[in-house]
């Protein structure tokens, strides 16, 4: 009866893995005989061993547990972008591709250790039965938040279209728990966050570009026509900052809008010869000779560092902020069994000049990652000849921080200060002009309401002051200690004037947030054209033709 029952687990392990095989190889998988050796070798040793596991073990094993450790441990010698997604998982391909899902529309977070709404998407279920921006999660489904991961309960909010979830919250200036049964419907993520004039007597239009899911070239193509249709268009602004990408396909899109028809936009090169690929733009562009200015940062990657290093090398825009994130590989998802998938690597993309952005080498395949050395890294040149490296993301052409952050606005935003304040506000406030500003008296109720939530927070100085008395008692200097008291006296006092010293960067974060309350992301996106530096660096360059010329003309 052992043996029966042992070669009956063996008989569906082997079977799905071959006919995977066999499939593979119908669909023109193709790999030289020693190869094609190894693999079966390999494949028959790993088989045995799982079952011989499986079945001889002396405990009970979780057979799919135990294959999925296999796969993870082997991946991980890989790049982290080579993926298992399991079926539990595999609504998340829909969002990556299609920029859609299952669930009731609400962007979550964690903050100060509650599972909190950061906003409801317009037209959902949750947008339209009232759940708003700053809703704390307590229960889901009858089970506490306490219990249960941000991973988690995203997985009980999306579901099958039709279903419903029940939720129940805890809001600012309500007395007790709020109740709601949501509907689960087709959810679908816009790739335009917002779209509008930065500066609308100089015609500077700006465009927030989220993600490359299906669908994106037209939100772009629209977001274009209604800033010429509200105003007269002189240059535009397109952020790719915190953009992580998407499809290749939506990148090359979006480029060939304002692209010369048949200019090379990216290549594709990898193991087998299907994935060379020469993406060109094949529509004449729709904004040709707009001046254009694009935003990056360390998170822009991927189908994001597709379009900035296409504008660069095809010297179409400038490239301003700080060095993208630098990830030039290329993935697509094959289907498995069990409606499993593989996110796999397949091969890396270049830029129009044939620069790999690329910044980590995963090529030992050992599960270390190393920065590509200043030894493989290579100049190239753009259309006009400027210089531009391979081995390092994208790098701007005018390169703009975003400027330090202070302790005191790093320990807010750590704590959620900001957002808990705002919702605090909102819960006082039915309702805000959008030109809302924050007054002395906002600021004031800020700090007595900080004082109620007992907010205290550490700075460098304070440590330093701290490391040095012990480094002053390990050494046995035992009469430092009125100096070390006025030092710390001196120090208290200067973090006290704190409040007054930022006080006009801390009213912009808090009006940011405030405005998200009333108006969503498109509200807290505007509030940030007056203060945002790389905003104000990139619509300057734009109103300033010479200078914008000059840098796309420089070697």
């Amino acid at each position: 009866m052992r043996m029966r029952t042992t070669a009956g687990k063996r008989l569906p392990i082997i079977v799905v893995v071959l006919v995977t095989l066999v499939t593979g190889l119908a669909a023109g998988f193709w790999m030289p005989d020693d190869e094609f050796f190894a693999l079966r070798k390999n494949f028959q040793i790993f088989s045995a061993v799982y079952e011989e596991l499986i079945g001889g073990y002396v405990d009970p094993l979780d057979a799919e547990r135990l294959m999925r450790s296999g796969i993870d441990a082997m991946l991980a010698d890989l790049d982290p972008y080579t993926t298992f997604i399991d079926e539990a998982d595999n609504a998340d391909i829909d969002i990556i591709t299609r920029g859609q899902y299952g669930g009731v529309g609400l962007n979550l977070d964690v903050r100060d250790g509650s599972i909190i709404v950061l906003s409801p998407i317009e037209g959902t279920s949750g947008y339209k039965q009232g759940v708003r921006t700053g809703d704390v999660i307590t229960e889901i489904e009858g089970r506490s938040s306490d219990d249960l991961s941000l991973s988690d309960i995203r997985g009980l909010l999306r579901g099958e279209p039709g279903t419903v979830v029940e939720l129940t919250i805890e809001r600012e200036g309500e007395p007790q728990p709020l109740h709601f049964v949501l509907t689960r419907e087709h959810v679908r993520l816009k790739n335009v966050a917002h779209a509008g004039y930065v500066d609308l007597a100089s015609g500077i239009g700006y465009i927030k570009l989220d993600r490359f899911a299906r669908g994106a070239e037209d939100e772009v193509r629209s977001a274009l026509q209604d800033l010429r249709e509200s105003g007269s268009l002189n240059g535009l602004i397109i952020d790719l900052r915190d953009n992580p990408g998407g499809l290749l396909d939506a990148a090359v899109a979006i480029s060939q809008i304002f692209v010369p028809q048949g200019s090379v936009i990216v290549s594709t090169r990898g193991r087998r010869p299907e994935t060379e690929r020469v993406y060109r733009s094949k529509l004449p562009p729709v904004a040709p000779d707009l001046p254009l200015a694009v935003l990056v940062n360390d998170l822009t990657a991927s189908a994001s560092e597709i379009v900035a290093g296409a504008f660069q090398d095809l010297d179409r825009a400038v490239i301003v902020g700080t060095t993208s994130f630098g990830k030039g590989l290329v993935q697509i998802i094959k289907p498995l069994p069990y409606n499993t998938s593989l996110k796999l690597t397949t091969s890396k993309y270049y830029t129009p000049s044939g620069r790999s952005i690329q910044s980590i080498d995963y090529g030992r395949h050992d599960g270390r990652q190393t920065a590509v050395p200043d030894s493989l890294q290579r100049t190239h040149h753009t259309a006009n000849g400027r210089e531009v490296r391979n081995g390092s993301g994208i790098r701007p052409d005018v390169v703009v921080s975003p400027g330090e952050e202070s302790d005191l606005e790093a320990a807010l935003t750590r704590r959620a200060g900001f957002f808990f304040y705002a919702n605090h506000f909102s819960a006082q406030n039915d309702s805000i002009q959008r030109e809302f500003v924050v007054t002395d008296e906002v600021m004031a109720d800020f700090r007595t309401w900080l004082e109620e939530e007992d907010f205290t927070y550490r700075t460098n100085a304070e440590r330093v002051v701290d490391a040095l008395a012990d480094d002053l008692t390990e050494s046995g200097y035992t009469s430092t200690g009125d100096e070390l008291a006025a030092l710390r006296e001196a120090v208290r006092a200067e973090k006290q004037a704190d409040f007054v010293r930022l006080d006009a960067e801390l009213k912009e974060r808090l009006r940011a947030e405030i405005l998200t309350r009333y108006f969503g992301t498109s509200g807290q996106i505007e509030a940030s054209f007056d203060h945002d530096q790389q905003i104000l660096a990139a619509a300057s360059l734009l109103k300033d033709r010479s200078e914008y010329d000059s840098i796309l003309t420089s070697r």
